[in-house]
């Protein structure tokens, strides 16, 4: 293994789409979620160490899950679990990251990846990695995965890439595309150069620091102001003081979508961002009559195409439901309709209102 290249996990987010399994105190990110023996932040750490040196793979996560990253990944030192004081979206997070790491290892290449996507296929996955690590410590680029996708599906961003490569399987971004509508996802998928983003990059930490200075400039002069600081005890003051003076925006809007740098790597790797309960559905297993059912203590009749996540401490009968989403935790039951599912974020603030923070 490369000694310069690095990881971070990306682990801050809540998750309130997958309410009331995932909770502001224990999210998504550190469920077992497809009931697999494993939670979400477990298997991107073992994926990830497939190829990187566990020193060298950092999680970025919220102050108040620090406690349950240490638990859950004891492989990683305590010191590469680095807490943010807010959430500021990913921007931040990679600056802070990258400035950390140019301090530590100015030669460092870096993969950013979320703590909560599903990756089936980990030996294409460690490939196609290791093919944009390659690229980035020759060329000065910023590379995203682009998934070649398998449907027109709404709910992803899309990347159009140009026709011809620059170097084997990496080519030239020419759009980032927001979530379309299913006509327009048809197109994408019927033209053959569109790929579903994927929020997976690499690059040299060097570099994306350039892009920074040169497309987030007053974030960019918050963190230099402060880089001395990076890797001694002073640290934690100082991300007290850079945080509140960041702009909340996403790394895709901030430099991906601005720079002229950017280039993707078509990848088939069994993805899935894990966004909704039917992208669960898709990807657990189903009896006969297309029920997907995550515990051991539920039982079935007459009900088809559902999915019902529960604990095993209860015994729960269902009859007669289609097309359902079914949720049991010890103090919330959610039963919606699948294709209500994005309005499950709305359910979350109608019970914030009526109820407080009490469910959420």
């Amino acid at each position: 293994m490369n000694e310069h290249h690095y990881a971070v996990i990306m682990a801050g987010g809540i998750g309130s789409r997958f309410w009331p399994m995932s909770r502001q105190n224990f999210p998504k990110q550190f469920l077992d979620i497809l009931n697999t023996g494993q939670t979400l932040i477990q298997a991107t750490f073992e994926r990830l160490n497939d190829f990187i040196l566990p020193e060298n793979i950092f999680v970025v996560t919220s102050n108040e899950y620090i406690g349950i990253v240490k638990e859950q990944l004891p492989k990683i030192k305590h010191e590469n679990i680095l807490g943010e004081p807010s959430r500021k979206n990913t921007a931040p997070c990679i600056a802070y990251i990258s400035f950390k790491l140019m301090q530590k290892d100015p030669m460092a290449s870096l993969l950013v990846a979320p703590a909560d996507h599903l990756v089936a296929d980990r030996i294409a996955f460690k490939k196609v990695c290791l093919e944009a690590l390659s690229f980035v410590s020759k060329h000065n680029a910023l590379i995203t995965l682009g998934i070649t996708p398998t449907h027109p599906n709404t709910g992803y961003g899309y990347i159009q890439r140009e026709l011809h490569t620059v170097s084997d399987n990496v080519y030239k971004v020419k759009t980032f595309t927001e979530k379309p509508n299913l006509e327009l996802a048809k197109t994408f998928l019927a033209s053959g150069d569109f790929l579903w983003n994927a929020g997976i990059f690499v690059w040299q930490v060097k570099n994306v620091i350039r892009a920074f200075e040169r497309y987030l400039p007053e974030m960019y002069d918050v963190f230099v102001a402060e880089k001395e600081k990076f890797n001694t005890p002073g640290e934690k003051k100082a991300l007290e003081y850079i945080y509140p003076l960041c702009t909340s925006i996403s790394i895709d809007f901030g430099i991906m979508e601005k720079a002229d740098n950017v280039y993707v790597i078509p990848s088939s790797f069994g993805w899935s961002d894990l966004g909704t309960w039917n992208s669960i559905y898709d990807n657990i297993e189903k009896d006969f009559l297309g029920n997907a059912i995550a515990g051991e203590n539920t039982m079935v009749i007459d009900a088809r195409d559902s999915i019902v996540h529960s604990s095993n401490d209860k015994l729960i009968v269902l009859q007669g439901l289609e097309n359902c989403i079914v949720v049991d935790t010890p103090d919330v039951l959610l039963i919606c309709k699948r294709d209500k599912e994005q309005e499950i974020k709305d359910y979350v603030a109608e019970v914030r209102r009526n109820k407080g923070d009490e469910y959420l």
